[in-house]
């Protein structure tokens, strides 16, 4: 499945992954197509097989703040949207921990992974820390089951906190345990918020959102009160995209480690979608920074296949994914100089041929442009270009055989020439639907 790796209508943003047995399940919030806030009043679960990570299946609703016409609502103090759960496994039941905006939050429970959670209380705060512990109001928490059986809980927005819980019923802070600034907020650091936890071998590994940028950076820690060392950048899902907030985690799957982000739609920061990429951690516990990619958990993409074009990873000069209904999402506000880029595809490596061709399904705006096919950089040299013109259908490229595996780029011109160009350099030029190699 590429990127997104969730079928491409679901927007689950804030992933935590956690291996349970033999699945990888994604809790995350959900996200409401072309919504003005972030987040929506439903949790929902989806998982997949650790032996076939490119079929996902979705669990259904886990826990709600608003009643609909299928669940009746699991709290009864708030309807506000839920914010970034994580859940956790402790002596065979699962323990959901979810934020509820500018409430405390709540600990719900199920004896499977993929839930329905049942509501047990809000997070319980000794009176010596109330005031300033629920300052933090537990805004993205993250949770961490030590091998001894202790509970942490992390969490923050502009200060992290973090406070130890009670195991014997996992909602109740344990009183002394409140640490604030957990991360910094001092250079290097920069904490704004996503706490999520992890234990490797006897490291204790904080990943989190900076500051600045659209990042996913990582600390790591002896002990999981700290102190941390700065470690540096995973993922940055601004570079060359339309940025916004990241949050995510990291995860073991059989051999291979993965870093689960999300990537912004619709022109908007709240419609967000899954994303993961295959990461490293060196034997000194380093994790390079990986860029962004079209390939979820793929190695490689098929150029022979129709290739849809909202799997982009590279949308530069304004132009963006959107959904017009849950089947047809497209790359629109296409303008002069604008840029768009995948990697990776496998060309192969045997052909006798002497050429291929390349067909591009786009939508018209009226206008006339031309389209440069460009391999491994945008500023490479063409390796072909096509008309576009004022109406719908197919763009038809003749090109030169290519082998190998490149990223390919398309980038834009206006085709209209002399005095008049002025004019239309600010006009879209088409909108992209999908596309095809043909040899």
């Amino acid at each position: 499945m590429s990127n997104p790796y969730l079928p491409k209508w679901e927007y689950i943003p804030d992933g935590e992954p956690r291996v349970f047995g033999d699945r990888v399940y994604v809790y995350g919030s959900h996200d409401r197509v072309a919504s003005e806030d972030f987040c929506d009043f439903k949790l929902k679960v989806w998982s997949a097989s650790i032996d076939n990570l490119n079929e996902w299946i979705c669990h259904g609703d886990a826990f709600h703040t608003r009643p609909d016409k299928d669940h009746d609502s699991d709290i009864d103090w708030t309807q506000r949207e839920l914010y970034a759960p994580d859940v956790v496994k402790k002596d065979g039941k699962y323990y959901l921990y979810a934020y509820i905006v500018n409430s405390e939050g709540c600990v719900a429970v199920s004896d499977y992974p993929e839930g329905p959670f049942r509501l047990i209380s809000k997070y319980q705060v000794p009176e010596t820390d109330e005031k300033d512990l629920l300052e933090g109001i537990f805004i993205d928490p993250g949770v961490l089951v030590d091998d001894d059986g202790s509970v942490y809980i992390y969490c923050g927005y502009l200060h992290s906190f973090m406070a130890e819980i009670n195991p014997s019923n996992m909602y109740e802070v344990i009183d002394g345990s409140y640490k604030r600034d957990i991360i910094p907020v001092s250079e290097p650091f920069e904490f704004f918020e996503a706490c999520s936890p992890r234990k490797i071998g006897d490291t204790y590994y904080m990943i989190y959102s900076p500051k600045r940028g659209c990042r996913l950076v990582y600390a790591t820690s002896k002990s999981p009160k700290g102190p941390f060392e700065y470690r540096g950048i995973i993922i940055d899902n601004g570079i060359d995209y339309p940025g916004g907030n990241n949050h995510g985690s990291i995860c073991k799957i059989k051999e291979q480690w993965y870093i689960f982000y999300h990537r912004m739609t619709n022109g908007t920061i709240m419609s967000r979608r899954a994303c993961v990429e295959k990461i490293d951690i060196l034997n000194d516990g380093t994790i390079p920074m990986v860029e962004m990619t079209s390939l979820g958990f793929q190695d490689s993409l098929s150029p022979y296949e129709e290739t849809k074009a909202e799997i982009a990873c590279v949308l530069k000069g304004d132009c963006f994914i959107t959904e017009k209904n849950v089947m047809e999402r497209l790359i629109v506000n296409i303008l002069p100089g604008s840029v768009i880029g995948y990697k990776y595809f496998d060309f192969g490596h045997d052909y006798s041929g002497t050429g291929m061709k390349l067909f591009i399904k786009v939508n018209g705006c009226g206008q006339k442009g031309i389209i440069h096919i460009k391999l491994d950089s945008e500023d490479a040299e063409d390796l072909g270009k096509g008309e576009i013109g004022p109406d719908s259908g197919i763009i038809q490229i003749q090109l030169p055989n290519v082998t190998g595996r490149h990223a390919l780029f398309f980038t834009f011109e206006t085709g209209r020439k002399g005095w008049i160009k002025k004019s239309f350099e600010d006009k879209e030029l088409c909108q992209i639907i999908s596309f095809t190699f043909c040899k």
